[in-house]
Order: C-alpha cells, then structure tokens, then sequence
C-alpha cells in the first residue's frame, strides 16, 4: 500500500529471512476515529490483545486512540464497544476518549484512520504541519505516516463503517474487521523486518 503522505508501505519479504522478533525496529501506532468512544478504540483494545496472544509479534512501543472531533473527551468507550471486547476475552482494555493533536504526529510512526473521511482530515493536518514548519523532504519522512486502517485487511480502501447510531451487530462486524487489520498490520511489520535484514546482508 501507499500511506496517504506518499510514504510506500509495502515490502517484499522472503520466507527464508531471520526472524522478525529480533529484526524488526520498534514502531508505535495510533488508531483514529471521529469521537474516539467506538472503532477507534476497538482497534486499539484488538490490536492490544493480539499482542500480548502473539509473542512473536514485532516490538512496539506505545498504542493508543484518538478522534478527529472533540465531542467526547473524557469518555469512556461506547458501552457496546466495551461489551463486544469482552465479548470475545478483552476485559482488561480502558480508555478515556481524547482529541488528535500536532505532537501526535511527532510521537506516532503510524496514525491509521478508520474511514476515509478521517483520512482526509489526517493527511491536510499533517500537510499544514510541513508547510507552517517549512520542513524539508527529509524533516517531514520523520513525521507519522497516515493511512487506512482497512488498507491491511486484504481489500484496499476498506472503511469502517460508523456503528454509533446502529445496532449492536454494526460493533460485532467492527471487531471483526479489526481483527484482520490487525493482523495484516503485525504480518507487514513481519515481513518489513525481514527484508531490513536482507538489506543488511546485502551491504555487509
């Protein structure tokens, strides 16, 4: 895939490389929605516990989940959100709902929105950010790379669809998206890690 920033996010990994638990560089992801209390942060509270399921897993150092409006910070998740988490064994996740802000974009590698209306809003702020910084090509590659959440799921340009007016099946087939995100994300940082290696060996 291509991060909405122009970033290429694809790699060509090889079956025979190392393993990626001691090759991959340690990364961080932030999840964004609009208000912060349904998908984003069931794709924080999914891709937390994949993690602590998968040992193997690349190392990643901060998670976390914000919203693109202000309309509920402080809260908690949608209780539905919660229900459907533990629904499926994740009872220990806790969030209190906060708003995206510019040091976000210096603190996160990925910042992966669930629609595309959030990705649009993602990439302009992330574009205001370089020009009213004048950052240089180089400056502005350390800045997240924003892009689709649903990118990694196997059907690029996937969203996820707002359950907040809906029923509680809307958060079931959330989850379940999340969950192939999820894992499609872990599989690219797998496969990222292991062509560094390659890369390695090749200059060595």
């Amino acid at each position: 895939m291509t991060a909405a920033n122009g970033a290429s996010t694809t790699s060509s990994p090889s079956s025979t490389t190392p393993s990626s638990s001691s090759t991959a560089k340690p990364t961080s992801i932030l999840f964004v929605c609009l208000g912060n209390i349904c998908r984003s942060p069931m794709a924080e509270g999914v891709f937390r516990h994949l993690l602590t399921s998968s040992p193997s897993h690349p190392p990643i150092t901060r998670i976390d989940s914000c919203g693109t409006g202000a309309y509920h910070i402080g809260d908690p998740p949608d209780p539905r959100t919660m229900s459907v988490l533990e629904d499926h064994g994740i009872t220990s996740y806790r969030h209190r709902a906060r708003k995206l802000s510019r040091k976000d974009f210096d603190e996160f590698e990925w910042i992966m929105a669930m629609d595309e209306d959030n990705l649009d809003y993602l990439s302009r702020m992330r574009r205001k950010i370089v020009e009213n910084k004048g950052m240089s090509e180089e400056e502005a590659e350390r800045l997240g790379k924003v892009g689709l959440w649903g990118d990694f799921g196997g059907n690029p340009g996937e969203e996820v669809v707002d359950p907040y007016y809906g029923a509680r099946d809307g958060f079931s087939i959330a989850y379940e998206q999340m969950v192939r995100f999820s894992r499609g994300f872990l599989r690219f940082l797998e496969e990222r890690g292991e062509q560094g290696a390659l890369d390695e060996l090749n200059r060595s």
